[in-house]
């Protein structure tokens, strides 16, 4: 394990015809500072360029909405080429003052040894480790052993919403509270978080930053509204990709191609991606809604729900799922989940088609990758 006393500069140079590498100009606010690939886990990888001046706005709104100080220190667990581990913790940590914990990787049995040694204030994870440290035995064992010693703030979760039930678990069994917010490498970090005091389950938060609507039918919703794509704006946001793709901006607003809703207190709900959105003979069926109520249920560890082709509704809703046991009998489990479905879910939602996996692909923020899962299931027989 490392901490950071002090962050380098890298200074642009330029190719000369001789092929010698000379100094550039100094530097200015609005020269690119990173450039970065989107996660990519519904198509192909973006490249986005974040000027010096994108990401101090992102950073500095961090701190004001995280409370961030002298005080605190963050420890990293995600991958250092994202944009979480770049702007969310390590930027904003570095100018409020604050100090780093840099871990080699995440891992379980480990996580509240480091918090403890290290007076961890906070830290920022997505889903899939809030899911973890819940079923790691090693890892309860050890939390309750020094939780005297632990005095963590918050731990900030983002990527996906975190089902109610793993929400509510997490902050009982851990006494830490769960800040969940909303944001993309094209916004260098966040949009929203859910303010300290106020939060909302199920919610990714308040605008942070950032102004916010919702597209439906061509029209900008702002509160209130109905579901239709996500759209932001702001001093972060970028306002086009490195290779140009002028469909993804409307008006000075990017189009995120989330799909949610702003509710009468303007706090976000996202429902998931567009490009997800399964059809099933003409009723559309949001992943997210479905995931949701799935993972609610004593054997699954974890749940993604996709479109499979079907020759009659053009879409079958499929769940794939990771059990908690991974030697149960698939079909008692196929069982249960379809009755749990009939009971909780309408007609439309409930899955037709059931796959059991030990792990899912993934890129190596935790995210599931969609496409590849598809092609993978393409040659399974359902049930397996």
């Amino acid at each position: 394990m490392n901490t950071f006393a002090s962050l380098p500069v890298f200074v642009n140079t330029a190719i000369t015809a001789n092929r010698e590498f000379m100094p550039a100009d100094e530097p200015n606010e609005d020269d690119l500072a990173l450039i970065l690939n989107t996660s990519g886990t519904t198509g192909k990888p973006k490249r986005v360029g974040l000027t010096h001046r994108l990401l101090n706005n992102a950073a500095q709104h961090n701190i004001t909405s995280h409370q961030m100080g002298s005080d605190d220190t963050a420890m990293i667990v995600m991958p250092m080429f994202h944009i979480n581990a770049q702007v969310m913790s390590c930027l904003s940590t570095r100018l409020s003052g604050g100090r780093l914990v840099i871990t080699s990787k995440f891992s379980a049995s480990h996580f509240w040894q480091q918090v403890s040694d290290n007076n961890v204030t906070w830290v920022s994870v997505v889903p899939t480790i809030v899911s973890i440290l819940l079923i790691n035995d090693k890892a309860n064992a050890l939390y309750l052993q020094l939780k005297d010693n632990i005095n963590l703030r918050f731990v900030r979760c983002s990527s996906f919403a975190l089902p109610e039930n793993k929400f509510s678990a997490f902050q009982e069994r851990f006494d830490t509270q769960i800040l969940e917010g909303y944001g993309m490498t094209e916004t260098a970090s966040q949009c929203t978080l859910n303010p300290f005091g106020a939060p909302k389950i199920g919610s990714a938060g308040k605008a942070v930053g950032t102004q916010l609507a919702i597209l439906v039918d061509d029209q900008y919703q702002t509160n209130n509204t109905d579901i239709g794509e996500i759209m932001v704006r702001g001093d972060h946001v970028i306002n086009d990709y490195m290779d140009s793709q002028p469909e993804s901006f409307k008006n000075g607003w990017f189009l995120t191609g989330d799909l949610g809703y702003l509710d009468e207190d303007g706090y976000l709900f996202v429902k998931g991606r567009s490009k997800d959105m399964i059809n099933r003979g003409g009723e559309k069926v949001a992943p997210a809604e479905v995931q949701s109520v799935l993972s609610q249920i004593d054997f699954v560890a974890e749940v993604a729900v996709i479109g499979m082709p079907d020759d009659l509704y053009g879409e079958a809703v499929t769940a794939v799922v990771k059990p908690k046991d991974l030697f149960a009998n698939h079909d008692q489990l196929k069982q249960q989940l379809q009755e749990y479905a009939q009971k909780n879910l309408a007609k439309f939602e409930q899955p037709t088609l059931v796959y059991f996996v030990t792990d899912f692909p993934r890129n190596p923020t935790g995210k599931i990758l969609r496409p590849q899962l598809k092609e993978e299931l393409l040659s399974v027989p359902a049930g397996k």
